[in-house]
């Protein structure tokens, strides 16, 4: 009988250190607050094949704003969108028009001369939805799960909604808690909610961003434009003991739905743990966000969102600094230049695109071994000099594909600037590079 047991327990060892790996997530699983495994939760259901990615005006992005309303609703918040959301569709290059619809949610202020100003706090619904590849002649459907773009933004978001409504005692000022649909399409919901759809944005007091905020570890960032008001917030909160401290940096990690806020002046914050491997692939599954972490991520939010609700009111300013404090001029975009940048005496982006990227881009061999073929879309500035500089990319395909993107952009001779009322200026430029494998004939 004793020889049984020992027998028994080697037996059981060895397939427990055989299948260590198998079970190391839910051995990690037993030692999670309730707050990391409720946004673990919400991850793994927004970043399911049955949402298939949640793409802009799909019924995957429907159902992740449906889930959205409910869990408002649970956390005892007021819900001003209805039950469908509110609904708004837009035209795309296409001719087709794209649906979508927001969700937004509403808790009230205290105080009676600051419960009709808003603090927005703000995650995008939708994620990268289907990839389509082309291998060996046949068309391949990818789901991109997106569980840290951006489920992890709405899971910390839902998380916030519980603690506020909670502790609504503690709010001077109202707060909105808003899934921005179609972000993904030039920031569709956000722009619907600011120029078509909330009726008091002058109101407005400041608005937070929650994009990509599952991956801590690799860091985690405040942009605020270097706002003067709002980076007082933040350098007072790294005085005080928090869970984790965020980096201010004055370059945006990535395009976002804040950037609508910024269009209308209003003061805006964008929380971010930035670009990761995963991002838009397959790979961004829920195994990918740290929800320990995000759960720090979350409260130093929280505090942060307290400090706003219940300060002086934030003034817009648009002047952006480094943190060095040597001034550097904001970029002007490329469409509002008087004289846009040119390449070798052209104008025309396409130029750079045919006689720069496409003769010295160097498809990695794996990615042409494996099939894998899109267009990475690549954000950079050319400086007053000429120089191209940030070079980063707004929209990826492949890690690799995407690094060799970035090379060769940033290998790019010089520019002549682009011009603004006469002078030269810092010129902000996007543009698509596609990767596109030939058949075999």
């Amino acid at each position: 009988m004793k020889f049984s047991k020992i027998f028994l327990s080697l037996s059981a060892l060895c397939f427990s250190l055989g299948a260590g790996a198998q079970y190391q997530s839910a051995y990690n699983r037993l030692f999670e607050t309730d707050a990391a495994a409720e946004m673990r939760s919400t991850v793994e259901y927004l970043s399911s094949e049955d949402l298939e990615g949640r793409g802009a005006g799909s019924k995957g992005e429907f159902e992740a704003a449906a889930f959205l309303t409910s869990e408002l609703r649970t956390a005892g918040v007021d819900v001003l969108s209805g039950d469908s959301g509110d609904v708004f569709g837009m035209k795309l290059a296409s001719g087709d028009t794209l649906v979508s619809r927001n969700v937004v949610g509403f808790i009230s202020g205290y105080d009676r001369n600051l419960k009709n100003e808003y603090i927005v706090i703000g995650a995008r619904l939708d994620g990268p939805g289907m990839r389509i590849l082309n291998r060996d002649g046949q068309t391949l459907n990818q789901i991109c799960p997106g569980a840290n773009g951006n489920a992890s933004g709405v899971a910390v978001l839902i998380r916030l909604a519980r603690m506020l409504k909670t502790n609504s005692v503690l709010l001077r000022r109202s707060v909105l808690l808003v899934g921005f649909g179609a972000s993904l399409q030039q920031n569709a919901g956000a722009w619907y909610f600011l120029n078509r759809s909330f009726p008091d944005v002058p109101k407005i007091s400041a608005m937070v961003n929650l994009d990509m905020v599952g991956t801590p570890s690799s860091g985690f960032y405040a942009y605020c434009a270097s706002n003067p008001d709002l980076t007082q917030v933040l350098t007072t909160l790294r005085e005080t003991l928090q869970p984790i401290q965020p980096q201010i940096v004055t370059r945006e990690p990535v395009a976002s739905d804040h950037r609508a806020f910024y269009e209308k002046q209003i003061p805006s914050v964008f929380f971010t743990t930035g670009m990761y491997p995963e991002y838009n692939s397959p790979r961004d599954d829920s195994s990918v966000p740290e929800y320990d972490a995000m759960e720090r991520v979350c409260e130093y939010v929280y505090n942060f969102v307290l400090s706003i609700v219940n300060g002086p009111r934030i003034v817009f300013d648009p002047g952006e600094q480094l943190e060095s404090g040597q001034n550097k001029s904001a970029p002007v975009p490329w469409y509002e230049c008087d004289y846009k940048p040119s390449f070798l005496g052209s104008p025309d982006p396409s130029v750079f695109l045919q006689k720069w990227v496409y003769v010295y881009l160097r498809y990695p061999e794996q990615c042409v071994r494996e099939g894998i073929q899109g267009r990475v879309l690549v954000d950079f500035i050319i400086s007053e000099k000429g120089k191209v500089e940030d070079v980063r990319v707004l929209k990826g395909v492949d890690p690799r594909l995407d690094e060799e993107a970035v090379r060769v952009v940033s290998a790019s001779p010089d520019w002549k600037p682009g011009r603004l009322r006469g002078k030269k200026v810092r010129t902000e430029m996007s543009m698509y590079i596609e990767f596109r494998l030939e058949r075999k004939k």
